[in-house]
């Protein structure tokens, strides 16, 4: 009778060790992001339910203020999921085709144009140039989607057939953001704003423009290095939006994840189009491919004082959402050492 007794006690000890170990090992990981450094936000949910979250370090270094769940980090190139829900939306409503050219929206590109489709915007097929390179050192005010789009119109060729080759492309993304003017007669951040943000309940999530609109609760970039730590919330292209100029929380965030990031403003073709991958496993503003045997949507996001990572496991409905206010290291092999230990600790059960 003793015996067993302590073979139930020690079987309970063992499980609930467990539990604590892979949590603990997490908060080994994540030791680095603790005040008074700047910080990160992260959540796991599973069945749209929070499972484990971890709120650390500062949003700001001066006044001090902590990482929480309501702070706004700039999403950077997660944003392009928005973008591109922004011309699903068009396309649902009959204004623009997959196959819609470019020349035929904005006129002014050379003849190339005639031959790029937003498909091939949306999916990085579309061979216009970076537009970083093209933008003057120090260039005030800094530019935004419409300047960009003007950079490119001065070009005179593509850096390679459309349709043919995959190139990551931020330069797409803000020339599907002024397509988005163009056919709806909005700012592009108005039309976040009214046709996503608003219907969706993600009330304090915002395309920034500066003089126009602010960020509650915001979270300033920070490049932390050798001890010391810098404010470097800004950079020459931070105000272009529709490659990365959103700025949302985890709170925000989970309401998005909660409602299957979008699945209710779309049609079911046009959803279901998302999560299509093409060349290099891209999608309509998702990677898609497979991490510890499950299928996988994810995105980084990566820009001046800020990194960020979100993936979903659709078969399982387990999301991680990762945001931090520092430009170093990538949190992309962060995120995904999390959601192993996370895996590995529900599949011990």
């Amino acid at each position: 009778m003793c015996r067993a007794l302590l073979i139930v006690v020690a079987t309970l000890l063992s499980a609930g060790c467990q539990t604590t170990d892979w949590q603990t090992r997490v908060d080994e990981r994540l030791d680095a992001y603790t005040a008074p450094q700047p910080g990160l936000a992260l959540r796991i949910l599973e069945d749209d339910e929070v499972v484990f979250e971890r709120t650390l370090g500062l949003a700001t270094i001066d006044p001090t203020t902590a990482v929480s769940a309501l702070s706004n980090f700039r999403l950077a190139s997660i944003t392009k999921h928005f973008t591109a829900l922004s011309i699903l939306l068009l396309i649902d409503e009959g204004e623009l085709e997959f196959d819609t050219r470019l020349a035929s929206i904005i006129p002014d590109f050379p003849i190339y144009a005639d031959d790029i489709t937003i498909r091939q915007l949306l999916q990085h097929q579309a061979g216009l140039p970076d537009y970083e390179p093209l933008v003057p050192d120090g260039t005030v005010p800094r530019v935004r989607d419409r300047e960009v789009v003007n950079l490119l119109i001065q070009q005179k060729s593509l850096d390679f057939s459309p349709g043919s080759q995959y190139y990551y492309s931020n330069s797409a993304y803000a020339v599907l953001a002024i397509i988005v003017e163009e056919i709806s007669g909005l700012t592009f951040e108005e039309f976040l704003r009214a046709r996503i943000f608003e219907p969706s309940n993600m009330n304090n999530t915002v395309a920034l423009v500066e003089g126009i609109n602010r960020v509650p609760s915001r979270a300033l970039g920070h490049t932390v290095k050798d001890g010391s730590v810098e404010e470097t919330d800004q950079s020459d292209f931070s105000a272009v939006l529709g490659d990365g100029g959103i700025y949302s929380s985890l709170e925000d965030m989970t309401t998005w994840v909660q409602q299957d990031f979008g699945k209710q403003l779309l049609s079911p073709a046009s959803y279901q189009a998302i999560f299509i991958p093409d060349r290099e496993n891209y999608g309509l503003g998702w990677r898609i491919d497979e991490f510890s045997g499950h299928v996988r949507y994810h995105h980084s996001g990566s820009t001046r004082g800020f990194r960020n990572f979100i993936a979903h496991l659709p078969e399982s409905d387990i999301t991680l959402i990762l945001l931090s206010n520092r430009g170093a290291p990538d949190v992309k092999p962060l995120g995904e050492a999390i959601l192993d230990e996370y895996l590995g600790n529900q599949a011990s059960k």
